[in-house]
């Protein structure tokens, strides 16, 4: 186990691009303590017993998988890519993006064709696994950087990378074909078949803050006599909580719901009767 000397969970952190802010967001939602200044390669939160390091998106795995660090947030392309000793623990809801093969307008359609062609990537073990599962073989350059001029320079004939609006693929002239290569987001990470003390609280903690983050609390007033009906559409997690009113043969409703169609079941509630129906963000929760 890497936990340090002092019993603190050791953690690491984006500390540049898309993923940077929204990490530093989940764990300050998740109580604890973030950088100020992004110049700051290292700090200390004693009073939840973790200590994170800021580093390169692309290096995280590779501390995580050899026993360095204890967890990480990383892209799930990242950990793929790197070959570490490092397990996918939680998806994370951010970082969205999906890789695809691009190629020049109309020159490519299917797979197959990437037979013998080269092709220019910056995560070259995520191509050649993709292609080796499907008996392709093709040349596959690694490229650091913005790959999509690579085609016009001559260098590569397709190219393989994150594709999140396709905005700068079409600017080159190309487009995507072909299966989606994989579905990538941020991920919390940990080293294969290890648990270090102080983990279990980290995620619970930041289990809560996900869980918060899609739910919402709903409080509504209704009739006894459509009760039943009522809590049919908002079950809650374990059950609604149900108290009386002092208004007779009525009640007070409370229950989680998803955040996602909120709106929506409150119009479908004040249609069934309903009444003083009221939202309220969950800021965290443990379930």
């Amino acid at each position: 186990m890497s936990t340090s000397e002092t019993g603190l969970l050791r953690v690491a952190v984006p500390n540049k691009g898309a993923l940077s802010l929204a990490a530093s967001e989940i764990l300050k939602e998740s109580g604890y303590r973030q950088r100020s200044d992004s110049k700051e390669l290292a700090l200390v939160d004693a009073d939840n017993g973790v200590e994170f390091f800021y580093l390169r998106p692309r290096d995280i795995a590779l501390y995580v998988g050899e026993g360095t660090l204890d967890v990480g947030i990383t892209g799930r392309d990242l950990l793929r890519d790197s070959g570490a000793k490092a397990v996918e623990v939680r998806e994370l809801g951010f970082g969205r993006s999906r890789f695809h093969f691009a190629g020049p307008a109309g020159r490519y359609s299917t797979l197959e064709e990437l037979e013998g062609t080269r092709i220019a990537t910056s995560y070259v073990g995520i191509v050649r696994s993709f292609l080796a599962e499907r008996g392709i073989d093709a040349t596959v350059t690694r490229l650091d950087g913005a790959v999509e001029t690579s085609i016009q320079l001559g260098v590569a004939d397709v190219i393989a990378d994150v594709v999140e609006t396709g905005s700068t693929l079409r600017a080159a002239g190309l487009e995507t074909f072909g299966e989606v290569v994989l579905d990538s987001q941020a991920v919390l990470i940990s080293r294969n078949g290890d648990t270090p003390p102080g983990f279990e609280v980290f995620m619970r903690r930041i289990e809560g803050v996900l869980v918060a983050r899609s739910y919402v609390m709903m409080d509504y007033d209704i009739s006894r006599d459509r009760l039943d009906k009522a809590v049919a559409m908002t079950p809650g997690l374990e059950g609604p909580t149900i108290s009386p009113l002092g208004r007779e043969g009525w009640v007070a409703v409370r229950a989680m719901v998803p955040r996602a169609g909120a709106q929506r079941l409150m119009d479908e509630l004040y249609d069934l009767g309903a009444r003083a129906i009221l939202l309220t963000d969950i800021h965290a929760c443990r379930i």
